[in-house]
């Protein structure tokens, strides 16, 4: 078994070990088994899915480390090929330390002498690992130690030997802090802890489309909860008040703040909450409607492995790279440094097929709502096209969060340039919209401003892996007014293992996406219902990261830019599709999963490139031949009747 496979495996198996008692056909395919062991995750007592997801939560941050060395070993290898005298081997050695700021330390030795880099923490534990590793390498075999906290850090240490000539090799101490933020950060993404947290900006937890008030105290609660900010209401109005209407509005309301987009506002109360203020416009009958200011996070359950950038990074640009392998069966697979290990996700849903077909076009652009992303990742640059920034307008899509640079590589990291990730289109690039804040959380006007500013700017796809269970007529507003200009939207379900709808995935007019495992069976952690479209590995998926680093991350929010990046290789090789023809592709090409037909947990089945990219070609070549159909069938009834 590959490694690749092996760390979807290890992913999966860890998630669901202590369903094992529940589900006795799990190991088998037994029939129905599929069906059965979704109705048993979907049941399951609330002690049960929290067992479950910290379970998660210790694999991933082990997956994490293995990440990290592994490619951190990648790039002493590549040094150790490269060497040359000792003044150019401490300039690539400097160099690949600016780029890895994780490599707090770097002992290298080479034809008898050594030269040192970086300063090494004060720690006898790690002293005594250092010259662990200094003495296995000179020995000519490779060491990686066992994680070490030290002065309010964790390291590890790893040596490379130069197996070319013994008694050579590379030692270096890796800082690992963010093993333990990715912990903090599943736990909040997994809902193991309440989020957000009540009292930023006055948010409050509710029952879904209401405001009843619910506490919420720990993380299985967040199911049944939605969130909104306690002092605002947005109002859409039948007619434009007048400003003297206007100005005796805010008045009325004691208003601080008011926000405008398109027929929407947006008010703030200095003194009243959002019950009152409602009750105060629905009295008016110029209101279309008034309601909470809910609030959109994040739908990734954050599991973990984080390693650093290559050295380089080759920009991939160009036009569509549809047809240009077309005539060849054989599977293309990348040299990304991180690929063939551990990227399981991509050859499951047939990429290395369907990139001989196409590999996507720049001339097609995905938008991304999201945290943002890190402009200057390896791995991305080339990749991005100008984005904005709707959470603070004076400054540009910066990414606070790491969610929405994990997202972006998803489906435009660079491929075939020896580093990282691949990403599952090649030429496609990425138009950050940053509507979630530095919490990872963002209100109905962000989110709306930002489907709307994406549509403006003439991008026909747009990925959100966010959501909230309230359904927002402002938020559907803006939703239809994208798919009404030709917009394919995708969103991703949620985390809570729940029935219970979803918003924006659960729109008429959106693709939703639940997740799978590698084993393609249904992550635990998904939700599901009649609304889901269809499915995409979302376990452990390796990914950019902010820092320029690389992440194996797990949730819904993973699930759905793989299915964003499939519809803009299908708008790459068919410009001529519509939206809705789009959509359809997606759905009737994916691979049949679970119950027979459409299912509540993987709606038609999980996403399949090479078929998805067959049919969108079959219709571009119909197309092109209707105008000489028609012409002959039109010959055909000349002469009959002639």
């Amino acid at each position: 078994m590959t490694r690749r496979k092996w760390i979807g495996w290890f992913a999966a198996l860890a998630a669901i070990a202590l369903l094992i008692p529940l589900t006795p056909w799990f190991s088998g395919r037994a029939p129905g088994e599929t069906t059965k062991n979704n109705k048993q995750m979907s049941t399951m007592t609330a002690h049960q899915e929290r067992q479950m997801k910290l379970a998660a939560v210790k694999s991933d941050m082990d997956a994490t480390a293995l990440l990290c060395t592994t490619e951190c070993a990648r790039n002493f290898e590549k040094l150790i090929r490269h060497e040359a005298a000792a003044p150019m081997n401490k300039q690539h050695l400097q160099h690949m330390m600016k780029m890895h700021k994780q490599m707090v330390f770097v002992w290298w030795h080479h034809q008898g002498g050594s030269i040192t880099q970086g300063a090494k923490p004060s720690s006898g534990e790690l002293d005594a690992l250092i010259g662990q590793a200094k003495k296995q390498v000179m020995a000519g075999t490779d060491f990686t130690s066992p994680p070490l906290q030290a002065n309010g850090h964790r390291y590890m240490v790893i040596g490379q030997a130069d197996k070319q000539h013994k008694g050579d090799g590379i030692v270096g101490v890796l800082l690992q802090d963010i093993v333990m933020k990715v912990q903090d950060h599943q736990r909040r993404n997994l809902r193991l802890v309440p989020y957000p947290a009540e009292g930023k900006y006055k948010i409050e937890s509710v029952s879904p489309n209401s405001t009843t008030d619910i506490t919420v105290n720990d993380g299985e609660q967040n199911g049944n909860a939605s969130h909104y900010h306690l002092n605002e209401v947005v109002v859409r109005f039948k007619v434009q008040p007048s400003a003297g209407e206007m100005a005796g509005i805010q008045r009325d309301i004691h208003a601080i703040s008011t926000r405008k987009l398109g027929y929407t506002y947006v008010f703030r109360s200095r003194v009243m909450e959002a019950d009152d203020m409602m009750r105060y416009f629905q009295r008016s009958r110029n209101v279309v409607y008034a309601e909470p200011h809910y609030l959109y996070m994040t739908n990734d359950a954050r599991t973990g492995s984080e390693a650093e950038a290559g050295d380089g990074h080759e920009s991939v640009t160009g036009t569509a790279g549809a047809n240009s392998d077309a005539d060849t069966d054989m599977d293309i697979t990348p040299n990304d440094a991180l690929y063939s290990r551990y990227q399981w996700n991509l050859p499951i849903i047939e990429a290395e097929k369907g990139w001989n077909l196409s590999k996507g076009s720049d001339q097609v652009l995905i938008g991304v709502l999201d945290t943002g992303v890190q402009a200057d990742h390896p791995d991305l640059i080339g990749k991005l096209d100008k984005g904005t920034n709707l959470v603070d307008e004076t400054s540009p899509p910066d990414d606070d969060v790491g969610h929405g640079t994990h997202v972006s590589g998803i489906i435009a990291a660079s491929v075939n340039n020896g580093e990282g990730v691949a990403g599952l289109t090649w030429y496609n690039k990425i138009v950050p919209i940053k509507v979630l804040d530095s919490s990872g959380a963002g209100s109905t006007y962000s989110v709306a401003e930002g489907i709307i500013w994406a549509t403006d700017h003439g991008i026909k796809v747009i990925n959100m892996s966010l959501g909230n269970y309230a359904e927002a007529q402002f938020l559907h507003d803006a939703i239809k007014y994208a798919y009404d200009r030709d917009v394919v939207l995708v969103a991703a379900s949620g985390n809570d293992n729940t029935e219970r709808p979803g918003y924006p995935a659960a729109y008429p007019e959106v693709l939703a996406v639940g997740s799978t495992n590698a084993d393609s069976t249904r992550s635990p952690f998904s939700n599901y219902g009649d609304y889901i479209d269809v499915a995409a590995p979302g376990m452990s998926i390796a990914s950019t990261y902010p820092g320029s680093q690389y992440a194996a991350l797990s949730g819904t929010s993973m699930a759905s830019p793989h299915v964003a990046a499939l519809a803009g290789l299908i708008r790459s090789i068919n410009p001529d599709l519509k939206n809705t023809e789009v959509m359809d592709i997606i759905r009737e090409s994916a691979q049949d999963l679970g119950s027979k037909g459409k299912d509540n947990y993987f709606g038609y089945g999980q996403i399949d490139i090479d078929k998805a990219l067959l049919a969108a070609r079959q219709s571009k070549v119909s197309l092109q031949q209707f105008p000489k159909q028609v012409e002959r069938r039109l010959a055909q009834i000349e002469r009959k009747y002639s």
